[in-house]
C-alpha cells in the first residue's frame, strides 16, 4: 500500500496527462475530433461513450447539497443514452464548468475516479506484485488512458511475470512496449499522447521509484506546495451581487462572473463560462441588454446579475 502523499503523487503525474495540472481540472471539457470517448469532463477526463460521465453526473445530482442538479438533471436521460449531440452541447459544456466552482462536484469527482480507476488500479498491481509508487502509477495511468490488460499481457508473454523478470524491469519494458503501441495505433489521436509514456521513462531513468518529493513532470512542480493549493479555475467568490461587473484591467475573475456567463448562455449566448469577464463577455452581456431594452452598457449592476441568475 502505497503511502497518502504517494497515492496524491501518482495521481497528481496523470493529471498532468490527462488536463495539465496537478490536482486536476475539475471544470475541464473537453471535445477532441476523432476521439471515441467524444464529450470529456472533469477531473481524469470522463467521457460520455463509455457512458461513466452520465454516472458521475447522475451521482453529483443525487446529493441534495449539489448547487447545479436542477440544471443538469434534464440531460441525465440524453448522458445515458451516450448521446452524441452533446458534444455539441454548448450550455451543458458551460454548466459543467461551473460546476467546478461546487466542493460538492469536486467531492464527487475524487470518490468517482478513485472508485472507477484507483482502486481497479491498486487490485492489478497488487495481483502482479507490482508495490513501487512508480509501477503503481503506471498502472493506474492506463487505467485511465486505456490499454493495460492489451500491454500487460504482451510483456508478461515477452518478459514474464514482474515476480520473474524483477519489477522494475518489467515496468520498464511495459512502459516502452505501451509507447510503442501509442506510436503506432491505428486510431492517430493516440499518436500525440506518448509524452505520457516518455515522462514515465524519464522517471525510471532518474529512479523516482518512490516518487519521493519535489518531482517535476511535463514541467509542473509536483510539491507538498503544489498538492495542497487551490484547485486550478476553481472559484469561491466573490458573490453575486457583491460587485458590478464590466471589461476592466485586471480583467474581473470569480465565481459571479462565471454565473453571470451561465446566465447569457441559458439565453442562447455563444460564450464559454470561464469565470474570466474579457471582451466576449462583455460583447455578449451588450447583446443581451439590447434585446431586453436596456442600455448596452456592457455593465451588470446587481439588479442585471440577479435577473441572469434567475
Amino acid at each position: 500500500m502505497l503511502t497518502p502523499l504517494q497515492k496524491r503523487t501518482a495521481q497528481a503525474i496523470v493529471n498532468i496527462f490527462e488536463t495539465g495540472s496537478v490536482l486536476g481540472d475539475y471544470g475541464n471539457v473537453t471535445v477532441i475530433k476523432g476521439d471515441s470517448g467524444h464529450l470529456t469532463f472533469g477531473r481524469s477526463q470522463t467521457t460520455l461513450a463509455t457512458g461513466n460521465l452520465h454516472t458521475l453526473i447522475e451521482r453529483y445530482c443525487q446529493n441534495p447539497g449539489a448547487r447545479f442538479s436542477e440544471r443538469l438533471s434534464p440531460f441525465l436521460a440524453r448522458l445515458a443514452a451516450c448521446d452524441t449531440a452533446l458534444d455539441h452541447a454548448g450550455h451543458l459544456h458551460n454548466i459543467l464548468r461551473a460546476t467546478a466552482d461546487d466542493p460538492v462536484m469536486r467531492e464527487t469527482q475524487d470518490q468517482f475516479f478513485d472508485q472507477t480507476y484507483w482502486q481497479p488500479a491498486e487490485k492489478s498491481a497488487d495481483g502482479l506484485h507490482i508495490t513501487t509508487p512508480l509501477g503503481l502509477a503506471v498502472v493506474y495511468d492506463s487505467t485511465v488512458h486505456g490499454s493495460w490488460k492489451l500491454i500487460r499481457d504482451r510483456v508478461t508473454n515477452d518478459k514474464g511475470s514482474p515476480d520473474a523478470a524483477g519489477e522494475r524491469e518489467w515496468i520498464t519494458a511495459y512502459v516502452e512496449a505501451r509507447e510503442e503501441w501509442l506510436a503506432n495505433h491505428a486510431n492517430k489521436v493516440l499518436h500525440a499522447t506518448v509524452y505520457r509514456t516518455q515522462a514515465f521513462s524519464r522517471l525510471i531513468a532518474l529512479g523516482h521509484w518512490g516518487l519521493d518529493l519535489p518531482l517535476v513532470v511535463r514541467g509542473l512542480e509536483i510539491s507538498t506546495a503544489t498538492l495542497n493549493s487551490t484547485p486550478p479555475g476553481c472559484y469561491d467568490g466573490p458573490q453575486p451581487g457583491s460587485r458590478p461587473l464590466a471589461l476592466q484591467t485586471p480583467l474581473a475573475r470569480g465565481l459571479d462572473v462565471r454565473l453571470v456567463q451561465l446566465g447569457l448562455s441559458a439565453h442562447g449566448a455563444d460564450i464559454k463560462a470561464d469565470g474570466v469577464f474579457g471582451q466576449t463577455s462583455a460583447a455578449r452581456l451588450k447583446d443581451y441588454q439590447k434585446s431586453n431594452g436596456l442600455p448596452a452598457s456592457g455593465v451588470a449592476d446587481a439588479a442585471l446579475i440577479m435577473q441572469l441568475l434567475a
